[in-house]
């Protein structure tokens, strides 16, 4: 959102407008949860098992792990114990009915051991029938469209007058975000499904499933039966963190904010290769009940809640800025959309505010900001309603990001993690007293992000709800721990980039309305530069950023908008190389937690921040926003590497 329109609906006092779009305490506008109502730290933390594989022969697959993971829809206790269950969509395996959860199950991967999936949509109802979405379609935006048929998929539809929402059955693809894949199995958000059963009076393939199917067909040799495909992950890479998410045309924010996502776990290899013992072990196959867990996921998400439980998620635009309309074809203000969603419960691994019993004893937490809009600044405390900026009762040791480990641990105070970022952290618990308890808070602002210091260059999120995470509670050591004091730790060194044979200057830009009255954005845009002037595109426009085969390139983002963006490039993993005001100035390097590889960086209002790639898989992929709400509107860009 435009700062200048945010301040103007705050300094207006107008409460109906400032409260709903900041996600503090009052409850949302659709009859949503007081989430001041709702007792916090009276449930565990779910610690999601890892993904099961399918015991299935198929030939000719060698040394590859097999997976058929469906999407389905169920209900699940989100809310404490008493409150109504709420439906949810999410991954399991189809052999393994037990395992469709909120947040998905871990698929474990090894290094250069390849990881196949069959994905299958299976949003239907108990007789095979397609449901429609648990949240509100903006038909109006570019996006999938599968009621356009053959020749008006994966379009922006024009309209005679304003149209209700999409009721239809719902295409889904997956991407396993990080990972260093062929394009047939990156999930391009043109390459999405319709489940089997729809009809044919919509479009049942995205335009890149039908380009992209006799390709894995033939490299595979398995069918992409209808409502499915099948993908593989060559996990030729390095060791880290990654995480699989739906990544539908014009569908993101709400296809993910409906539940499926998890963690994919690469391990192994010399990136792996860890001078000391690191805190464990990690969910794994065939676990018996009852073990201790010393690594854990945590996946943080903020989400709002009707009274009967179900989820709230804004269905008018109204909700953000109070633009009531006229709307598409009138003006050009998509009537459903809404640039930023921020919602007043947070959510972690499926539940709300959970409680983790900790051992004195250190732990690697592999946290994950999965959020659709809202920045992250967490912390541990010792009290969950200390002043903020609090103080830190333990320090985070961050060891690695999204691309792998750092060259070294680094102790920070706290984690900055935009949406999609993740941080693999040690917390060190040992010498706590049993009864010990700390608060992973969060001090980042229930508002567009820009940069800066809590309660000094903008609120910090409100202490009562969203500025509370999670709690430790410690309980006596139950076993010796045998992993290595940070201090000690001895990690891999990842190898650097060669030089830059190319560097390539990209906008990050903000469509204003112009339709006469109206103060917001209609967009938000990527685009180029030319002669120092930042040049929009759209989604359709031809490609501009095209890498040739095996080159290596220095990009450079320059943010002419008034809110920090988190860029994520398909394919590969970079190195941030440093960031320079736009009009000039000290040029800053990486911030410390950022000297790793990385898929996903902060760009900041009034800067260029620049990334090194290499490009080594010819295909056609994305770079976009990670706010999934810009991402969903203009705010990505196809990628044509060779």
């Amino acid at each position: 959102m435009d700062r200048r329109l945010f301040l103007k609906y705050l300094t207006a006092g107008t409460a109906g407008l400032f409260l709903p779009r900041t996600g503090r305490s009052s409850p949302l506008p659709g009859g949503t949860l007081d989430p001041t109502s709702i007792p916090k730290y009276t449930a565990p933390l779910v610690i999601p098992p890892a993904m099961p594989s399918t015991q299935k022969a198929l030939r000719g697959i060698g040394n590859t792990d097999y997976y058929e993971i469906a999407v389905r829809q169920f209900q699940q206790q989100i809310l404490p114990s008493g409150y109504p269950l709420t439906t949810v969509w999410g991954y399991g395996s189809v052999n393994h009915p037990e395992t469709f959860n909120y947040p998905s199950f871990t698929i474990e991967a090894k290094w250069r051991r390849p990881v196949r999936v069959k994905w299958i949509n299976q949003l239907v109802d108990a007789s095979g029938q397609p449901l429609p979405h648990l949240l509100t379609v903006d038909p109006t935006l570019h996006w999938a469209n599968p009621p356009g048929g053959a020749t008006g998929r994966d379009t922006k539809p024009e309209f005679d007058s304003t149209p209700g929402p999409y009721a239809g059955p719902v295409p889904m693809v997956p991407h396993v975000h990080g990972a260093h894949v062929s394009q047939e199995s990156d999930g391009y958000p043109e390459a999405w499904w319709l489940p089997a059963s729809a009809s044919d009076s919509y479009a049942r393939t995205g335009t890149y499933y039908d380009i992209y199917k006799p390709a894995a067909e033939a490299a595979l040799g398995q069918p992409w039966e209808p409502g499915s495909a099948v993908f593989q992950y060559p996990n030729d890479q390095h060791a880290a963190s990654i995480w699989y998410h739906d990544h539908t045309l014009g569908m993101t924010r709400l296809n993910v904010y409906a539940g499926p996502a998890g963690f994919y776990m690469l391990r192994g290899g010399p990136t792996d290769a860890v001078g000391g013992v690191l805190p464990g072990p990690a969910p794994a196959l065939r676990d018996q009940p009852g073990l201790d867990y010393y690594e854990i996921p945590i996946a943080i998400q903020d989400r709002a809640f009707n009274a009967d439980g179900s989820l709230f998620y804004p269905d008018t635009r109204a909700f953000f800025d109070g633009i009531e309309g006229p709307y598409i074809p009138e003006s050009d203000i998509s009537p459903y959309w809404n640039p930023e969603v921020f919602t007043n419960v947070m959510v972690v691994n499926g539940r709300s505010w959970p409680v983790l019993t900790v051992e004195p004893r250190r732990y690697r937490f592999r946290m994950l900001n999965g959020c659709n809009s809202r920045f992250l600044i967490i912390k541990i405390a010792a009290h969950p309603l200390a002043e903020r900026p609090a103080s830190a009762a333990l320090p985070f040791y961050q060891i690695g990001a999204e691309g792998g480990f750092l060259p070294a641990p680094v102790t920070l105070p706290q984690l900055l993690m935009a949406p999609a970022e993740r941080a693999d952290v040690i917390v060190d618990f040992t010498g706590l007293a049993a009864g010990t308890e700390l608060y992973l808070i969060n001090e980042g602002p229930d508002e567009p992000f820009g940069g800066g210091v809590p309660n000094s260059d903008f609120p910090a999120a409100d202490p009562g709800t969203t500025g509370q995470v999670m709690k430790f509670v410690v309980g006596p050591l139950k076993s010796r721990d045998i992993s290595t004091p940070v201090a000690r730790l001895r990690l891999p060194r990842l190898p650097l980039l060669g030089a830059a044979s190319n560097t390539r200057q990209v906008s990050l830009n903000e469509m204003m309305s112009m339709h006469e009255g109206f103060d917001g954005p209609a967009a938000a845009m990527l685009g180029t530069m030319e002669s120092g002037v930042p040049v929009h595109k759209m989604w359709t426009d031809t490609v501009t950023e095209n890498p040739a085969l095996n080159s290596t390139e220095v990009w450079e983002l320059h943010n002419f908008t008034e809110d920090a963006h988190p860029i994520h490039l398909h394919l590969v993993q970079f190195q941030v190389v440093d960031r320079e005001p736009l009009e000039g100035g000290a040029v800053r390097g990486p911030e410390p937690w950022e000297t790793g590889y990385k898929d996903t960086v902060i760009a900041y209002p009034g800067e260029i921040t620049r990334i090194k790639a290499k490009f080594d898989t010819a295909g056609r992929y994305v770079w976009h926003c990670h706010i999934v709400e810009h991402e969903d509107n203009e705010m990505m860009r196809p990628m044509q590497v060779g």
